[in-house]
């Protein structure tokens, strides 16, 4: 299984950018990077991390609820060099104490942070907590900043590798990126895997196992811990960002499940077929809009989930978070400790479910919504109990609540994943497939994703919806949003010799992009190839 396979650790650059794809010219970014850490810190790194954005080709805000996406890395990416920093003894300023971070960014904007761990002392946190977690790092969710996505990467690596025994090293950083800032394409995500693997590396960690299951850390608990980082600037991801930058292939998309597990098996994809990547400029700062976006559909899914395993009789713990996936697993009689029930299987149920969800609409039809005291109602427990368990973790903002839409979109884009891979593998099997009729057939589940997200899951934005449509004028076969959607980015499918001329039209027909050229236009829309994922260069004396 790719998810308990080690990171990667590569020692000579031809290995690396031979898995790194070809539309970017990755030696040129890699020298620079290293170059200029050496003007700037006195010496040349001694790794550099990287992490791949992602296009996530169908399966929005479904990995939550955890049924199965299908993304892939993309080779734009984030670049993390570092080294150790000698330091006095004893330290005489706050940079030289022990796990001190000198972070700079190769953006000018993003000025030069200078940021220190602080060990908890028992006397200022409870007994409980103590056990819980031994370092801070002050992160201010509510004004997110460049280093916040570093900070939230330190503390997954603080918290299970220096716990009670040693210390990790003051370090030197400096930061790059091509991955677009809200765009969609999950920058956030591939910045807190790479400082995570960063400050695993230069803390010399790579090679030890946390969990106490081996020598390595594995890819799949990688994604783990980046998963748990990335809630520390108040995101509460499913996982599937975090699992596409860490355990993709060159030239497959990954069928990832996160039922009863994490897993990823790979998909091939057809021949013929290139995913163009259109950015609306509407940034979408997942973070920054959580309470009334994000968090809140999270609310709304589980919510659902429970109320509709009470209609269906299914069985739920009072203080459980039940999700939609375990709804109709348990459903269909479903044996968690023997694994997933059978994808075949999984299509029925899904089929099945669909008539079961009237029960989650409001008494009139043309109410916004369930109110809280509705849901808290329908919830069978008390409001104390429905705050306990759904609104203490997580900070929403609704005076209506839409369970039912938002339970038809997850069933609905579940089954559209589980369809989009057999057409992938049916396609790889046949010798006699026609090429544009596997892409067409791609094309509509795409199109029928992005009318969901538009009308059940309301993901989408005015802008969004324009550059679908004239994605689909200018030849593409199916396009739809790609990222948590309120902005960032599309993802056409586009037949492989119509690629210059679909961009070419788009360019002449989106607004926002109307003068770009050269470099500005090919930081906007682009072709791209499925990329590997993180891994970590090593520099050796």
């Amino acid at each position: 299984m790719a998810a308990q396979q080690p990171i990667p650790v590569y020692t000579n650059l031809a290995d690396l950018y031979g898995n790194l794809g070809t539309t970017l010219n990755h030696a040129e970014r890699w020298n620079h990077l290293a170059e200029e850490f050496q003007k700037r810190f006195g010496r040349k790194p001694a790794y550099i991390a990287r992490a791949p954005g992602r296009v996530n080709l169908i399966g929005e805000h479904i990995d939550y609820c955890l049924f199965g996406v299908l993304p892939a890395a993309v080779e734009r990416d984030i670049l993390i060099a570092c080294a150790p920093r000698s330091t006095p003894h004893p330290p005489s300023e706050p940079h030289h104490e022990a796990g001190s971070v000198i972070a700079e960014n190769l953006q000018p904007k993003y000025k030069r942070q200078i940021f220190t761990p602080a060990p908890k002392r028992k006397g200022s946190v409870s007994e409980d907590q103590v056990h819980i977690e031994d370092w801070d790092l002050d992160i201010n969710t509510k004004e997110l900043r460049w280093e916040s996505y570093v900070k939230a990467g330190y503390y997954g690596v603080l918290n299970n590798y220096f716990v009670g025994q040693g210390l990790p090293v003051p370090v030197d950083i400096l930061v790059t990126g091509t991955v677009p800032a809200g765009s969609g394409l999950s920058s956030s995500a591939a910045m807190v895997v790479a400082s995570t693997l960063m400050f695993l590396a230069v803390n010399n960690k790579l090679e030890n196992n946390f969990k106490g299951t081996g020598d390595q850390i594995t890819k799949g608990q990688l994604v783990e811990m980046a998963v748990m980082n990335e809630k520390r600037v108040g995101v509460n991801s499913g996982g599937m960002d975090q699992a596409a930058s860490v355990i993709s292939v060159p030239s497959s998309a990954l069928y990832i499940s996160f039922f009863p597990t994490l897993s990823a098996v790979t998909t091939p994809l057809p021949p013929g077929a290139v995913f163009v990547c259109a950015n609306s400029l509407v940034v979408s700062d997942k973070a920054v809009t959580a309470k009334r976006n994000y968090n809140l559909r999270v609310v709304e899914t589980l919510t659902a989930a429970r109320i509709l395993a009470r209609h269906l009789g299914v069985r739920v713990g009072k203080d459980e978070k039940i999700t939609l996936r375990e709804v109709v697993g348990r459903l269909a009689g479903e044996v968690e400790e023997e694994g997933e029930m059978s994808l075949e299987k999984l299509k029925e149920a899904l089929q099945k479910i669909d008539g079961e969800l009237a029960v989650l609409k409001p008494s009139a039809s043309d109410r916004l919504g369930l109110t809280m005291e509705e849901m808290v109602e329908m919830s069978g427990l008390s409001e104390a109990e429905f705050n306990d368990v759904y609104l203490s973790w997580v900070e929403v903002e609704a005076t209506h609540f839409n369970l039912y839409k938002r339970a038809r979109h997850v069933y609905s884009e579940a089954l559209r994943v589980l369809q989009f891979r057999q057409v992938c593998l049916d396609a790889a099997a046949s010798s006699s497939s026609s090429p544009i009729a596997v892409i067409e057939a791609l094309g509509t589940l795409m199109n029928e994703s992005q009318t969901s997200c538009r009308d059940l899951y309301e993901c989408s934005c005015p802008e969004l919806n324009e550059l679908t449509g004239l994605a689909i004028k200018a030849g593409a076969y199916g396009s739809r949003l790609t990222g948590a959607g309120w902005g960032g980015c599309t993802v056409s499918i586009v037949a492989e010799d119509n690629v210059d001329a679909f961009i070419k039209k788009i360019s002449e027909t989106y607004g926002p992009y109307k003068g770009l050229q050269g470099e500005e236009l090919s930081e906007v829309i682009f072709a791209t190839k499925p990329s590997t994922g993180a891994c970590v260069f090593k520099f050796e004396d």
